[in-house]
């Protein structure tokens, strides 16, 4: 049996959540530190101090203090931007760790960049810029990417075309910088892959290569990861060369190393290096669901001194996370969490919405509204059944919203529509197609008539969560009674454009939302008037 250490954790969120689970089954006594004082980590840990993880010097203070008491043996984060703050705090207090300059330069973007120019990493070009005023790009071509240096989960991040794009962008960045850095790079046109190593005695053993699904540029939105990824061997092992020299080349010669590199047309490419384990559900959740390897248990024992332990892979199979999310609005209710949370091949899942909660349409990846995670034997099998699961979710909107109607008219928004139409004769009758259909005056909820496309039913679209279109329609049923109608029948009222505009754009969600608002109005010119108005039309 392990002799029992004492773990000081930085963190104590959802992403820190498996590092508490392993310290306990080690029977590790565990003090956590974090500015939440209502982190969902904190009644399992044994002590908690409620420290912004930002203050290095006041965490290093806690541990100090702790160490009179008794003993302290190492200190540890996942899923954090806070490796930096881990090296301060092991440096103060004699405990293992990599030196804190490694930790920094692992930690802010710029840094990380000039150390891999140093050592001929492949990565993209790139410059660093204070001052969206004086920013000089004449080394790079359109499109580039802006991101602050020092800030995770795609936090102020967005792909640029244009110098009118840029200074927005640049400024953007800015405010989401503790160091008020921005960094603009080559834009690279590839694949993304995420991958977790360990690192103990100066040998990096690699835990783990899943494809990242990223979508809704100009921003970069991870809709998912799929482990293991399913790319080919030859290609899988120039991504893992890559992240090996990029890790030596940082200085990580212990603890923990996560990577997120790109596939360009010319090779693998850099684009950051954490001194830490991985957020975004994988080290935690997806690679020991796929592994069998506990590699957050492993990593504790790194940071304590010990060895990691048997790292070998106890059994095989795929595990797909995949995220849900929302438009604009209100949260009114939230169905279908349990049948997805029991769904078959599902091992976890998250919801971060709750009623009378506000959502937004996601610009980083943490404004999305919760995850579903499955594991089964093949590939196919584990993307189906988080497809499935995600399938039975829907987040209800208040009616009403004057931000929701706004992004449902919005006329311009770059690759958002949840479903894009293909056949001409539907997007040409949907051109012409009235707001409504039939005498306004005589609304009757008891039964919502939708008047059809012409040929609705050859659509093989699917929306943001893989939904098909013809799935969503039917699926819409279960909330309101409607009804879909040929323009050919006899009818008194039926809804047209307004609502197929509101659905391809937001797929269940904002067909849904359409007609609660009806319903709320209680007439169709009433919410016609406010909705059009709101979009200044």
């Amino acid at each position: 049996m392990t002799e029992q250490k004492t773990i000081f954790i930085l963190g104590a969120g959802v992403m820190q959540i498996p590092a508490f689970q392993a310290a306990k089954s080690m029977g590790w006594k565990i003090i956590a530190a974090d500015g939440n004082p209502a982190a969902p980590g904190r009644e399992l840990a044994d002590i908690f101090e409620p420290i912004d993880l930002k203050d290095k010097e006041r965490l290093a203070d806690a541990v100090k203090r702790h160490q009179k008491q008794g003993r302290v043996d190492g200190v540890f984060t996942a899923g954090t931007d806070f490796s930096a703050s881990v090296a301060w705090v092991a440096r103060e207090c004699g405990l293992p760790g990599i030196p804190y300059e490694v930790a920094v330069n692992a930690s802010e973007k710029q840094k990380m960049r000039e150390q891999f120019r140093r050592h001929h990493i492949p990565q993209p070009a790139f410059i660093s810029v204070t001052n969206p005023d004086t920013v000089d790009i004449s080394p790079m071509a359109f499109p580039l990417v802006v991101k602050p240096v020092d800030n995770m989960g795609a936090r102020g991040v967005r792909r640029v075309d244009s110098v009118e794009q840029l200074h927005a962008a640049v400024s953007d960045a800015l405010c989401f910088s503790r160091t008020h850095t921005a960094i603009i790079e080559e834009y690279i046109d590839g694949p993304e892959f995420s991958l977790d190593a360990l690192v103990y005695d100066g040998t990096i053993t690699l835990c783990g290569i899943a494809d990242r699904h990223i979508v809704f540029e100009p921003w970069f939105i991870e809709m998912g990861h799929t482990i293991p990824s399913n790319i080919n061997r030859q290609t899988l092992d120039a991504i893992e060369n890559v992240f090996f020299s990029a890790v030596k080349a940082l200085g990580i010669t212990t603890g923990a190393a996560k990577g997120d590199i790109r596939l360009s047309k010319n090779g693998p490419l850099v684009g950051e290096i954490a001194a830490r384990l991985s957020g975004g559900y994988m080290s935690g959740w997806t690679y020991p669901y796929c592994s069998g390897i506990p590699v957050t248990r492993a990593a504790l024992r790194i940071a304590v001194g010990l060895p990691p332990g048997d790292l070998s892979v106890r059994e095989k199979a795929v595990s797909a996370e995949r995220a849900f999310i929302s438009i604009p609005g209100i949260v009114r209710s939230i169905h279908g969490t349990e049948d997805a949370r029991k769904s078959d091949g599902i091992e976890a899942f998250f919801l971060r919405a709750e009623p009378g909660s506000r959502v937004v349409f996601p610009q980083n990846n943490v404004e999305k509204c919760g995850n579903v995670i499955s594991r089964k034997p093949t590939r196919k099998a584990a993307i189906d059944a988080a497809a499935a699961a995600l399938h039975k979710l829907c987040i209800r909107l208040q009616p009403d919203c004057e931000q929701t109607d706004a992004f449902l008219l919005a006329e311009n928004l770059p690759c958002i529509n949840a479903f894009t139409l293909a056949c001409r004769e539907n997007i040409e009758y949907l051109e012409t197609m009235p707001a409504v259909f039939g005498d306004l005056r005589k609304l009757s909820f008891d039964e919502i008539l939708v008047i059809n496309l012409p040929i609705i039913q050859e659509e093989q679209c699917g929306d943001w969560h893989g939904e098909p279109i013809q799935h969503a329609l039917k699926r819409l049923g279960q909330y309101v009674p409607v009804r879909y109608v040929d323009d050919d029948m006899r009818f008194e009222h039926a809804l047209g454009a307004l609502f197929w505009k509101a659905f391809l754009r937001a797929g269940v969600q904002g067909g849904l939302y359409v007609i609660d608002s009806l319903m709320d109005a209680g007439s169709w010119g009433r919410y016609l008037t406010q909705m059009t108005g709101r979009a200044g039309r």
